[in-house]
């Protein structure tokens, strides 16, 4: 029996083809950061940080263009909290978020366990893409 190990980037490798973008070696590097460990929510400045960990030698603007790119072609959800936060979720199904404001923390709610009663019609011409839901929680003690 022969035992077949998969290369490092081979997963990362076949997402980007699939999605139509041209594997650099930055691209490269940042999916596999961002897809090898399961669905997760990370801001740009997180993942500048853990990819200088990795040594992997990338400005900031590149880690933000990178992000962006992903999300263009349908690899992430960008994950708008407030004016000044955002995050990119690897996990693209339909589903809802939890924000912890008091630690930032971002957690995932299933899609079926929210329901919208009523939306209003979308503009002539334009039809709602999404709904996004996010539930800010807070301590019990309001701190």
């Amino acid at each position: 029996m022969r035992v077949t190990q998969e290369r490092p980037y081979t997963q990362t490798l076949g997402r980007l083809r699939e999605a139509g973008l041209r594997p650099t070696r930055q691209r490269l590097a940042l999916g596999r950061l961002l897809f090898d460990g399961g669905d997760r929510h990370v801001t740009a400045e997180a993942l500048h940080d853990e990819a200088q960990k990795a040594g992997v030698s990338v400005s900031l603007a590149t880690v933000y263009n990178t992000l962006h790119q992903f999300t263009g072609a349908g690899l992430l959800r960008e994950v708008v909290v407030d004016s000044a936060r955002t995050y990119f979720d690897t996990n693209i199904e339909d589903h809802h978020h939890f924000f912890v404001e008091k630690d930032g923390a971002l957690m995932d709610i299933a899609g079926h366990d929210v329901t919208i009663g009523k939306l209003p019609a979308a503009p002539d011409g334009m039809d709602i893409a999404r709904v996004d839901v996010i539930v800010r929680l807070q301590d019990r003690t309001g701190k």
